[in-house]
């Protein structure tokens, strides 16, 4: 067993200086570092590998997605085309970036040793894979692009100006006063604590690659490259920094059974093609984008799949070629992969399927925020790569935006004051944590856990209530989180990891969950919202972490562009602030009278739908609430904002009222149940209800309470007869009206209500004729919480009825309100022909009434009961004979149990004797 790894005191921090940190040795990486050398910088270059093999392109690449070769395309054509592959939602400014500096970026590689093919002329020998648009440039010695690429990071001059120090893993990066000054991490072979002091930072770490799970269950047989786990993703936006189209998913096709693409990018120009089993070529869409993956989805899941890249048809030099490229390039086992299952290009075509989802910027449009400088909105901090959102930006891409973050990082030197004492702290207790807990769960085991939740819930199609269902399980995966145990600095840096897949899981959750419609094809598909709604949302989805620590989102309306596109007209203008996010209450199985009405979007809506306010934003007035609730206001300072023409403001309003609760809270709350719009409404009554216990008895809120009774809406009828019972402010007269409301929540309020003045018969009369099944277990309950105060000769006659009623669920609520209301003979006979019941819960509740019984009819009866097959059965038997334990045949019944094969029984019996 390893030797236990000591835990560095955080003031042992190994230190280090630089005008440039650059975080990741990938594609972008280590372009950035070496334009930042170039312009005159001292480079600190961090991997958490080692820089020679590291990142996506450690393996080579096989040709270039987005070469714009001057004579064979127009950077304008490739913008253009990149818009509509995303659906319109696209800051053209930093793709025409790649699309003007590629082809000079192909050069620069070319100097470096990089080949590109060319034809017999000497020209780039571009292919068209689309329907338009020549774009690919194939790379058949890709193989060695990092070896290249290292090698002039340890050129002589290189090594006078760039740092690199492998196997360090910065886990956050270090603000002050707002913006970057460096980062903290260890070493994952030492465990050291390492903090880096720094005029600017670029991550530059990867897609998040490691979100879902694959289908073959292996946590690094992914699409992506397994070491990419979304650390960029989360160091920028704990840094701050803000976050756009995290709900816009990577989903590729790829070999079935294998981690590898199928590679129509390589094939396609040899003559490959997709089809369905029957030979047909089924994709309309053009470019490589979420709405080809819907379609190549969608043709999978029909009787016309499987579906497959077809090369069989190909002749023997075409399949060489492609056997050269991808066997040793692309992925060195694939041909042990397909030799393994006896197949070959010349005779079998390659069966395809679909990816896990992740995030990243490079395939899809998830990433960090950034401008067409690679500057994110954290002053000093840039992005590029797979981790920045310049949408399909791929290798060319990557290598342009390293260059441009280079180049602008450069003009910084190192950060002079203190580091941030909190955040090295925080960070400290990330990294260290697993440590003092060596022999907890391991952190493969969590992390299966962690992305099988994003596979069941997240993983397109999306909908409201799975979305939901994910958020509070990666909630509640906090708490697995931080007991993962680890004992060698290698499984510090998988826990670690384990804490990116995480938030990033919850970005992608929220994220999906904020917008409301559907686009970009299968990456955003929701059920609930199946239509693209260009009206609310042509617009980018940003994000962010709030000061008080809540993730927090902006709609941000897509920029003018500089290159036309026929069918989308952005027109800029500001953001409008969505606030946070919430889970939508996801009801238990069932039928329900009455949906649940919840406020997703805090403080505003997200949309104008029909029913709410369609107007003006009313973002100033937002603003001017939230800077209030630091002010305690008084509720003359609120009026205002509860009487605002706009929903959103009125809404909001509630919330900083509730918040403050200024004198006049209660009946401010209770004037707003009935407000015209349901939202407002919904939002008063649960402040009513969270703030009832510290609301003092007052006729206004009375009266306004008793007006709001009269209202249409259900819910808010429900919640006034619950508040007014806790508030002791209501009584028989009153309650027993809505015993006839046509809504069963309101009447099952009632019902409680009714129960709080001791209205036995109000309540007894009630239950012949209410026809829900819910409100007659609500009174059968009720009746039983009347005490043995009540009126027998009324409350038993009500109970014997519902023990006969032809719902089980009904008598089985009977019978164990007899328990409690006492259960005389003829009762008694009843409950013991009741224990052969077919309902397990029916026999239950007979078992339970049995103990109010008289013993010489309880007690024979419930030692039979102890041998029910049902352990619930058997509970509720040991615990009646358990009242008449000084019955000997009772004791025996109870030694009996003591043997019984369900825990519970056997210790209720056990404490029994």
């Amino acid at each position: 067993m390893d030797t236990l790894l000591e835990i560095p005191a955080r003031t042992d921090a190994e230190e280090l200086t630089c005008d440039v940190l650059v975080i990741g040795g990938g594609t972008a990486g280590t372009m950035a570092a070496l334009t930042a050398a170039e312009h005159g910088a001292d480079v600190l270059l961090l991997e958490k590998a080692h820089v020679r093999h590291s990142g996506a392109l450690a393996m080579g690449m096989d040709g270039v997605n987005n070469a714009v070769i001057p004579g064979r395309a127009e950077p304008d054509d490739y913008v253009a085309e990149i818009t509509r592959a995303n659906d319109g939602i696209v800051d053209q400014s930093t793709v025409r970036q790649t699309a003007t500096r590629g082809f000079a970026m192909v050069r620069r590689l070319e100097s470096y040793g990089v080949k590109f093919e060319k034809d017999e002329h000497g020209e780039y020998a571009v292919r068209q894979v689309h329907r338009s648009g020549s774009y690919v440039l194939p790379m058949p010695e890709g193989k060695d692009v990092k070896k290249v690429l290292y090698r002039q990071l340890r050129r002589r001059e290189m090594r006078e100006r760039i740092r690199i120090e492998n196997r360090v893993m910065p886990v956050r990066v270090l603000t002050v006063a707002g913006r970057a000054v460096g980062a903290v991490g260890f070493n994952t072979r030492t465990g050291a604590f390492v903090t880096v002091r720094a005029g600017a930072v670029i991550l530059a770490t990867g897609a998040c690659g490691r979100l879902g799970l694959p289908a073959s269950g292996y946590l690094y047989g992914t699409y992506e490259n397994p070491t990419n786990a979304g650390d960029g993703y989360a160091m920028a936006y704990h840094a701050g920094a803000e976050l756009t189209g995290i709900e816009c998913f990577q989903i590729n096709p790829l070999i079935k059974d294998y981690n590898g693409p199928a590679c129509a990018y390589v094939a396609n120009p040899f003559g490959g093609y997709q089809v369905n089993r029957h030979g047909e070529r089924f994709v309309d869409s053009d470019y490589w984008s979420g709405q080809m993956m819907a379609e190549f989805a969608a043709e999978v899941a029909s009787d016309r799949g499987p579906v497959y890249l077809k090369l069989s048809h190909l002749p023997e030099e075409s399949i060489s070629a492609l056997e050269s490229i991808l066997h040793s390039t692309e992925r060195p086992t694939r041909g042990t992969f397909h030799a393994g299952r006896g197949h070959d290009y010349r005779t079998h075509d390659v069966e395809m399927h679909i990816s896990e989802i992740g995030l990243c910027g490079g395939h899809s449009a998830s990433g960090v925020r950034v401008d067409d400088h690679a500057r994110t909105t954290v002053p000093r901090l840039y992005a590029a790569g797979d981790l920045a959102c310049v949408p399909h930006n791929y290798m060319i891409g990557a290598f342009v935006f390293g260059e441009l973050a280079g180049a602008d990082a450069a003009r910084y030197t190192p950060y002079e004051g203190p580091l941030p004492a909190g955040q090295l702290e925080e960070a400290h207790e990330l990294i260290y944590r697993p440590l003092r807990n060596p022999e907890g769960p391991p952190q493969p085991q969590v992390e299966y856990k962690l992305r099988r939740f994003v596979n069941d819930y997240v993983a397109p199609p999306k909908t409201g209530a799975r979305l939901s269902l994910a958020l509070e399980a990666f909630e509640r995966m906090r708490a697995d989180i931080s007991e993962m145990g680890a004992r060698t600095p290698h499984e510090l840096m998988r826990c670690a990891e384990v804490t990116f897949i995480r938030d990033c899981a919850e970005m992608a959750a929220r994220a999906s969950l904020a917008r409301t419609e559907s686009r970009w094809g299968l990456y955003h598909d929701r059920l609930d919202h199946p239509h693209r709604d260009d009206a609310s949302w042509f617009h980018h989805l940003d994000l962010r972490k709030s000061p008080s620590g809540a993730m927090e989102f902006t709609a941000r309306p897509v920029a003018p562009y500089l290159v036309p596109v026929q069918g989308y007209t952005p027109v800029g203008g500001p953001s409008r602030p969505l606030g946070q996010v919430h889970p939508d209450q996801v009801a238990t199985a069932g039928a329900r009278e009455a949906a649940p009405v919840t406020t997703r979007l805090e403080p505003a809506a997200v949309t104008a739908r029909p029913g709410t306010d369609a107007g003006t934003p009313a973002t100033p007035r937002l603003l001017e609430l939230l800077a209030l609730t630091e002010e305690q206001p008084e509720l003359v300072a609120l009026a205002p904002y509860l009487d605002d023409a706009q929903a959103a403001v009125r809404r909001t309003a509630i919330a900083v009222l509730t918040e403050t609760a200024p004198a006049g809270t209660g009946a401010a709350l209770a004037a707003a149940l009935t407000d015209t719009d349901a939202s407002v409404r919904a939002a008063a009554a649960a402040s009513l209800r969270e703030l009832a216990e510290t609301l003092a008895p007052d006729p206004l809120l009375r009266d306004r309470l008793v007006a709001a009774l009269s209202g249409t809406d259900p819910v808010v009828r429900a919640a006034v007869l619950d508040i007014l019972r806790g508030l002791r402010a209501g009584d028989e007269d009153l309650f027993a009206v809505l015993l006839s409301d046509p809504d069963s929540g309101v009447r099952g309020a009632a019902v409680r209500a009714l129960v709080s003045v001791d209205a036995t018969a109000a309540v007894a009369r009630a239950a012949a004729a209410e026809p829900s099944r819910e409100v007659r277990v609500t009174i059968a309950k009720a009746l039983a919480a009347t005490g043995p105060a009540a009126d027998q000769d009324v409350l038993l006659p009500a109970l014997a009825a519902l023990a006969g009623d032809p719902d089980a669920l009904v008598r089985a609520a009977a019978y164990e309100a007899l328990g409690a209301a006492g259960c005389p003979g003829p009762l008694a006979a009843r409950a013991e022909v009741a224990l052969s019941d077919p309902a397990w819960q029916v026999r239950a509740g007979a078992a339970t009434a049995l103990g109010a019984a008289d013993p010489g009819v309880a007690v024979p009866a419930l030692a039979k009961a102890v041998a029910d097959p049902n352990a619930d059965v058997r509970k509720a038997a040991v615990l009646a004979l358990t009242r008449h334990r000084a019955s000997e045949d009772a004791r025996a019944a109870l030694a009996t149990a003591t043997a019984d094969s369900d825990a519970d029984v056997r210790a209720f019996a056990g404490r029994a004797l």
